[in-house]
């Protein structure tokens, strides 16, 4: 394994990582107002539809990738829809608290 498929390698693990902390402050935070729901079911939606290619590739770095960021990103997708249902519309911010009114 070359320098460049190890640093490869190395990305294609970390890189998905980066949802861990997303879907741990949905869940501190209770709320997922502040993800974009088209923009989660886009990624979510391309990543699947990508996923095949990924899983069966001769290419390590893009299979480990695609392994990774299908279920990180898929539990990603499923947090923001549970945190999303339920959520009171009527002017309560992420945190919980009750928006100001507007004077």
């Amino acid at each position: 394994m070359t320098v460049i498929e190890k640093i490869g390698m190395i990305a294609a693990v970390v890189l998905p990582l980066w949802n861990i902390p997303l879907i741990i402050r949905i869940i501190q935070r209770k709320s997922s107002r502040d993800i974009s729901l088209a923009w989660v079911l886009g990624v979510w939606t391309c990543t699947l539809l990508m996923a095949p290619a990924g899983f069966v590739s001769k290419d390590m770095v893009w299979r480990l990738y695609n392994i990774i960021n299908f279920f990180l990103f898929s539990a990603v997708m499923v947090f923001v829809l549970i945190y999303r249902k339920g959520n009171d519309p009527r002017g309560v911010n992420p945190g919980g608290q009750p928006l100001r009114e507007k004077v």
